[in-house]
């Protein structure tokens, strides 16, 4: 089996090869206008990590280990702060053991050794976390529950559209498994070849819509997890109106009230129709404006990301002058062409201008979408060359998007203090506001990048709030969100969650510190 790295995105076999750091350098510099010192770094080697022994023995169970690369792996997630602590060597919280249950009655034998035990369980699909949401932060003895063991399709439904898939199957799997059937989840966020269906519910994760079906959520049917109090399943409908759903309970709970195992999922006929362009814009907002005519026309593009000139620049080839909006179309059942011709009449009377549709891919959209997609496995060359690299996302309403967008940037260049560079992209679109994807480039303080990016965060934190946005959009709130989380909800709603809490895991060993 190929094996995961030990610090980076991806397989160990996959980690930046020296030409490839080479180029990051180059491109950085060409793209930030600022030089890098030049030191290139390696990372400390697996064998070379001291874990601190583990505090607990691991129960008697065939799919429990304690062996050093395993919980090395299960320590972090992947944001950037995560990589920079692996890249170090620095592991101090890892879990006392994994546990990898085969089914239900596996899983079931662990909660109730933890609950006896007084051990946190710290469920983990494919790791891909960028908020601390699988670190045992603190926690004092722990387990990581790695689901990826619950990794079939269990039965598709081809006359309601829909089928059944268990938590711990990647994305790939998933998409491998319906092709057969002609269908397709068509959920692709970045993390897309290295995360699980339940990891995407567990922390309401944005997909492949720009627009409409924009979250994990709305593709949702009913929802099965595992409580140290029971099981926790909802009944299977398209919709219901009976009280507070179960299921929405279970949306982003980031395993704080149940371990989700499996899920009825919505899918969709293949798309046979696709039409896509590149627009240009002269400023991002003009650009803006174009997006919010299109967002509120009623017309649904599957892709509608506009990106300002400097990240156009940095993952589309442009020249740092425009401004480029992606839209696209696509159906199953009938051509789109109507939909892109209204779009971009829309958009030219915003002073958009463009050079072709394409009816697939291509062209400066085609290059952003490879740029997406690789994005995780070229951030894997930063910590080598003393870049800090990270990115932060929100979602404000239109009538405030501008004054928010000029105080959050403002706030980050400020604590920047002129070494780096913040750009800005729409992820996704609503009738009634944007969700901002903001980028930081930045030199590193040479051994000190944590706390560098940390002090970035803490400034773009309470800018968001204090200008009317949410910490968070799709990337959930773990532990590294939690301070802002605590603030941005109401208190009664936070004292109920705190009693559902303490209903289904009185003992409270289900990933504490995330959400309660």
């Amino acid at each position: 089996m190929r094996r995961r790295s030990h610090w980076a995105w991806g397989y160990a076999d996959e980690e930046p090869a020296p030409a490839e750091i080479t180029a990051a350098v180059e491109l950085m510099t060409a793209v930030t206008g600022f030089t890098l010192d030049g030191e290139i770094e390696e990372p400390v080697p697996p064998d070379a990590v001291r874990l601190p022994p583990p505090r607990v023995a691991p129960p008697p169970l065939p799919f429990c280990t304690a062996e050093p690369y395993e919980r090395i792996t299960h320590t972090y997630g992947k944001a950037y702060r995560d990589l920079m602590r692996a890249f170090r060597g620095r592991f101090d919280n890892p879990p006392d053991f994994v546990a990898r249950p085969r089914d239900e009655h596996d899983l079931i034998r662990v909660l109730e050794w933890a609950e006896n035990s007084g051990v946190a369980v710290v469920p983990y699909g494919g790791g891909t976390s960028v908020v601390g949401g699988v670190e045992p932060r603190d926690l004092g003895p722990s387990v990581s529950l790695d689901l990826t063991r619950l990794d079939r399709v269990l039965e598709v439904d081809e006359v309601s559209l829909a089928a059944r898939i268990q938590a711990g199957m990647l994305g790939p799997d998933i998409d491998r498994h319906l092709v057969a059937h002609g269908l397709t989840l068509r959920h692709f966020p970045q993390s897309y070849e290295l995360s699980t269906l339940g990891g995407w519910i567990a922390t309401r994760a944005g997909g492949h819509f720009a627009t409409l079906a924009t979250h994990i959520d709305d593709l949702v049917e009913s929802i099965r997890a595992i409580t140290p109090r029971g099981v926790w399943e909802s009944r299977r409908v398209p919709g219901s109106g009976a009280g507070v759903s179960p299921d929405r309970m279970l949306l982003g709970s980031e395993g704080a009230l149940g371990v989700i195992t499996e899920a009825w999922v919505r899918v969709r006929p293949r798309p046979a129709h696709r039409a896509s362009a590149a627009v240009r814009f002269p400023s991002f907002g003009r650009g803006a404006e174009a997006v919010r005519t299109i967002s509120q026309a009623g017309l649904h593009p599957s892709n509608c990301r506009l990106l300002d000139p400097a990240e156009a620049r940095l993952t589309s080839g442009g020249d740092g002058t425009y401004a480029l909006l992606m839209l696209g179309f696509e159906a199953a059942d009938h051509p789109v062409d109507a939909w892109m011709d209204r779009g971009l009449e829309l958009a030219r009377s915003h002073g958009g201008t463009w050079d072709e549709v394409r009816p697939g891919g291509g062209g400066q959209g085609g290059a952003w979408k490879d740029t997406f997609l690789r994005m995780p496995y070229l951030r894997n060359a930063y910590p080598a060359i003393g870049l800090v690299a990270e990115t932060f996302e929100t979602a404000v309403t239109w009538d405030r998007f501008a004054a928010f967008h000029a105080a959050v940037t403002g706030a980050v260049r400020d604590a920047l203090g002129g070494t780096g560079i913040v750009t800005c992209r729409f992820a996704f679109t609503y009738p009634d506001g944007p969700a901002p994807y903001f980028t930081v480039l930045a030199r590193a303080r040479r051994g000190d990048e944590v706390a560098q990016w940390d002090e970035i965060k803490r400034a773009a934190g309470e800018a968001v709030l204090t200008a009317g946005g949410t910490i968070t959009h799709h990337h959930a709130v773990g532990r590294d969100h939690r301070p802002w989380y605590d603030r941005q909800r109401p208190d009664p709603f936070a004292a109920a969650l705190r009693g559902a809490k303490d209903a289904v895991d009185p003992a409270g060993i289900l990933n504490p510190g995330v959400l309660v």
